[in-house]
This record gives structure tokens, sequence and C-alpha cells, in this order.
């Protein structure tokens, strides 16, 4: 197992949860790679996300426009903003091909809004595309832990 590696993967991808933790938007689209998708499916064991229903399966353009909706105010579903908390951990190394790093870790979301404090766990696979001596973000898949149960509303990027 390659420790440098797996550390230097583990790091962007807590990088990412604090930008999207202290809405930094910005900084958190300029993480991705512009071909890269953003995929949250509905079915756990799902692996053809464009042929099957998603709760989110967000190219650039659709990444732009969720931060647009989230940022504008305009949105009842995102007034007021939820606050959230993301930990992440048990990271692992599925792959590495010399162009990119796979990387599949747990998350626990932690989401507060209106009075009220919800918890969303879910398995998260990254393909990190290499850029440098750093990343950008290929795909990654949120496959919640309830996916297939009723969900509230989730305004946030998960």
């Amino acid at each position: 197992m390659n420790i440098e590696l797996l550390n230097q993967a583990a790091a962007f991808v807590s990088l990412e949860a604090d930008l999207l933790d202290h809405s930094e938007y910005t900084e958190w689209l300029n993480l991705w790679d512009e071909s890269g998708t953003y995929i949250v499916p509905i079915d756990p064991n799902e692996t053809d996300f464009a042929n099957t229903l998603n709760y989110a399966h967000d190219d650039a353009t659709m990444r732009r426009l969720r931060v647009e909706r989230l940022t504008s105010g305009e949105s009842v579903s995102t007034v007021p903003a939820p606050r959230t908390i993301r930990s992440l951990s048990r990271f692992r190394l599925l792959g590495d091909d010399g162009q990119a790093v796979t990387l599949r870790c747990t998350q626990i979301l932690g989401e507060f809004r209106k009075d009220v404090l919800k918890h969303y766990t879910a398995d998260v696979t990254f393909v990190l595309k290499r850029a440098g001596d750093s990343f950008r973000i290929q795909q990654k898949v949120v496959r919640l832990l309830n996916s297939t149960d009723a969900l509230a509303c989730i305004a946030y990027i998960p």
C-alpha cells in the first residue's frame, strides 16, 4: 500500500469536505475537472448512472447551477441555509492507473436547519485525476446508506 499516496488523496478529499462545510463554493468548483461528474444514486448498487434515476448526476454546468441556487437566497429549500459538518474516515485506495486515483471513504454528515439536526451516512468514492502535485475530481459518487428510503429534502451538496 502506498501510504504517501493514500495520505495525499485523503487530504484532498478532506479539503473538499471542509470547503463545502464552510460554503466556499467557488473554491469547491475549482477542485473539479471540467469533465467531472457528481453523482448521488438512488440504488446503492448502481453503476450505470447515465441510464438510471439519481438524486444528482451533475456535470460542470449543473454543479455551477447548484451553487447558484444555494447562494442566491431565492430557493425556499435553502433558506435558511443549512449548516453542515462532514466527517470522513476509513480511507481506502481502490486503484491507481498512473493518471487517476480511486479512493473510497465513509462520510458522516450532520445537517442543522430550522432547529433540527439530521445525520446522513454514506460511502463516497472519488476518482481523482492527477494534476501536478495535486488532483482534480473526475468523479464523486455519494452512496447514501438510506438512499432507498424516504429522504427529507437535501438542499445542499451531500
